[in-house]
């Protein structure tokens, strides 16, 4: 009877939750969504708001009255909006295939068994956790490379992420040695193994630490901050820290949008939407692949 008592328990994490536990999680599941989507709803009617609606409800609009896209009109009206969402596209798309090929080159050599010199390059690469590289040598290096003022600035100081590395590593140390030694039976050499064999294996834990540093290169901010200087290659989040801190308005042309000029409200919140609408339209097709991509590579690690 002891015996069957002691079959029949479970660990507190691994029990049927109670009605009321699920009643209380779904709550907090709510209020947690709720507060993700309720500062999006505000910012993106008030984006599209007339003055006479946010003078009413005192800047920030809850319940729209009527649509009026004047402040995207305005914004797109000058050329430095569509200038600077180039820019971040073109950043965020060099910028994540140089990321994932360097990430996804070392983190292969580095979960073969005997490749050279993988313990000292993987402690190499962990010591940033430990020590993190002071800025003014940062500066220093993009400076004196000549690469200030370019999109190359944007790109390769960010270019690895010890985080993201670590996740692939131990995902491609989860895959069956028996499969890849076999391959190299056949004759495959580890570039062929790694195309052929790894990375279609790796696809969802790929996917998601693409959508990491794309992300990470769409956000980029501190170093546009250091190292761009030139208006015209402002990224979009440079441009919206001018327009939301500075109190800089958007360089328009009157006779593009008509003789009113919208809400000054209207037009920052404008800037956030087109800010964060692209990461926001692409993280449901890379969303289905987090538990699989990131939880098994940082397990497996």
């Amino acid at each position: 009877m002891t015996a069957a008592l002691k079959h029949d328990h479970h660990p507190s994490w691994d029990e049927r939750p109670t009605p009321a536990g699920q009643a209380i999680k779904a709550v907090m599941l709510a209020l947690l969504v709720l507060s993700v989507l309720f500062p999006l709803w505000v910012i993106t009617v008030t984006s599209m708001s007339s003055s006479e609606t946010i003078a009413e409800a005192g800047g920030f609009v809850v319940i729209p009255r009527q649509i009026d896209t004047s402040a995207y009109q305005t914004v797109f009206a000058g050329g430095a909006i569509t200038r600077a969402l180039w820019i971040s596209t073109l950043v965020t798309v060099i910028g994540t295939a140089v990321a994932l090929t360097v990430t996804v080159l070392a983190a292969y050599g580095l979960s073969r068994p005997g490749s050279f010199a993988s313990r000292w390059l993987l402690a190499y690469f962990l010591l940033p956790f430990l020590i993190y590289p002071p800025l003014v040598p940062k500066y220093l290096v993009v400076t004196g490379l000549g690469l200030k003022d370019t999109v190359w600035a944007l790109v390769l100081p960010p270019a690895v992420s010890v985080f993201n590395l670590v996740v692939i590593r131990g995902f491609f140390q989860g895959i069956p040695r028996e499969l890849l030694d076999s391959a190299r039976i056949d004759g495959a050499g580890d570039f062929r193994i790694l195309a052929r064999i790894v990375l279609p294996l790796s696809k969802a834990v790929i996917a998601v630490i693409g959508l990491f540093y794309a992300v990470g290169y769409w956000n980029v901010w501190f170093d546009a901050l250091l190292f761009i200087d030139r208006n015209d290659m402002y990224p979009i989040q440079r441009v919206l820290q001018s327009y939301l801190l500075a109190g800089q308005a958007p360089h328009t042309s009157g006779a593009a949008v008509g003789a009113t000029m919208p809400p000054t409200e209207a037009i920052k919140m404008a800037v956030v939407v087109l800010t964060v609408a692209p990461i926001v339209a692409v993280y449901p097709f890379v969303q289905r692949h987090f538990i699989k991509g990131v939880l098994i590579g940082a397990v497996k690690g």
